[in-house]
């Protein structure tokens, strides 16, 4: 079985409660679109659990790459300056990134090596074929279409994690693209959110970096699960009608 999910920032108890309901089997493949990171406390520890899960694979994801440049892990595509590495956690910061480096502080610099290393080497797009469909598997967009479609961007990574998919934007019908980055809500109005399906587009950001309590300025968010081979969904259980 195929499964893909997205944008699980930090939040442990929501991505347990989605491992407990596909129950991973070795033959499986989950595919996780980025932002593993920030906002909850537990970032660190489930990239620890991915990173040890053979049938696992990940994307970089905005967070991730805001947490390597912050570290001083990539600066390929700013020339550093005085200055620049203030800025740099402060963006991160911003975004919820102070929880997950409170606690790289205190890891083993031999842990940190890996886990940066483990980032650093992470993909941009996965593209996959199930059930004779062909899926393109990205967290904000396909890097391919940087040029053609927004070259604001610095440079074709910055592009592939930061840019929010919109609905009205032309797609190759070549494949289906499957995202998160941008929580469901932008283009549906449910509550609790939920994974939001077009024809050849796929949203599966549902707010798991929301909290965990009802919340009316967020929404109900939650973590989302979706399985290829049959088109289930599977969200992480809440108690928001509690």
């Amino acid at each position: 079985m195929i499964y893909v999910m997205s944008d699980i920032h930090g939040n442990m108890r929501r991505f347990n409660s989605i491992l407990k309901q596909i129950d991973l089997q070795p033959e499986d493949t989950l595919y996780i679109l980025g932002d593993v990171i920030d906002r909850h406390p537990d970032g660190i520890r489930i990239l620890r659990k991915i990173i040890e899960m053979p049938n696992v694979k990940m994307i970089l994801g905005n967070h991730e790459y805001m947490m390597l440049q912050a570290l001083g892990e990539c600066f390929d595509d700013y020339p550093f300056y005085d200055g620049e590495s203030f800025r740099r956690f402060g963006l991160w910061y911003r975004n919820g990134g102070e929880v997950t480096h409170r606690h790289w502080k205190h890891l083993k610099k031999t842990l940190r090596r890996e886990i940066a290393d483990y980032l650093k080497a992470l993909p941009l797009n996965y593209d996959i074929d199930v059930n004779g469909i062909h899926y393109k598997l990205v967290h904000g967009a396909p890097v391919e279409l940087y040029e053609q479609v927004d070259t604001r961007y610095p440079n074709a990574t910055h592009f592939a994690v930061w840019k929010r998919w919109r609905v009205f934007k032309q797609l190759p019908n070549e494949y289906t693209l499957i995202f998160g980055h941008t929580t469901t809500n932008h283009y549906q109005n449910t509550e609790p959110m939920k994974i939001w399906r077009q024809p050849h587009l796929i949203g599966i950001d549902c707010g798991s970096g929301y909290p965990d309590e009802r919340c009316c300025f967020y929404g109900n968010g939650r973590l989302a699960c979706l399985r290829l081979d049959d088109m289930k969904e599977f969200y992480s259980e809440e108690n928001y009608d509690q």
